[in-house]
């Protein structure tokens, strides 16, 4: 295990297991992804491509344009990004994003960086979940501007 960092890193940032191609539409510019219900963390996400990948979602023409020439990765990290907020719609109000669901909490993010190679990752869960240091350390060798202040 290396020593980079002296912050735990369940402190800064979590980790959040996405579907494919929702993951991949989030590195293409998709700025909310749709939850069951709320998540009070804010701050970083490691984007987890999950297991499974949904294909009917794939015919849809703001998905197919967003993964055109994207490798749909799964089982790896691709990605880090900023949540800034989580919050429902008001019942008839215009969607908050032309990505948002109607009675899903939204879940806004920003700041997205792919990463340059996917890191394998075989582990993941539907809430936001603790990174172990290994993976945050990998993370952190493509994006070394990510690490939080006290860390060497």
């Amino acid at each position: 295990m290396s020593e980079s960092t002296a912050v735990d890193p369940g402190a800064w940032i979590r980790g959040i297991t996405i579907r494919q191609p929702w993951t991949s539409c989030i590195l293409a510019g998709k700025d909310v992804e749709n939850r069951p219900a709320p998540w009070s963390w804010r701050g970083l996400v490691l984007l987890h491509a999950g297991q499974a990948t949904e294909r009917a979602p794939m015919r849809d023409p703001l998905v197919a344009t967003a993964i055109r020439g994207r490798a749909l990765h799964t089982r790896a990290v691709i990605g880090v990004a900023r949540l800034t907020d989580c919050h429902q719609d008001a019942a008839g109000t215009a969607p908050c994003s032309r990505w948002a669901q109607a009675d899903a909490f939204h879940l806004v993010l920003a700041d997205v960086q792919e990463l340059a190679l996917p890191i394998p990752w075989l582990h993941g869960q539907l809430g936001p979940w603790r990174p172990p240091q290994d993976l945050v350390d990998q993370v952190l060798l493509q994006l070394p501007h990510l690490a939080p202040e006290g860390t060497s």
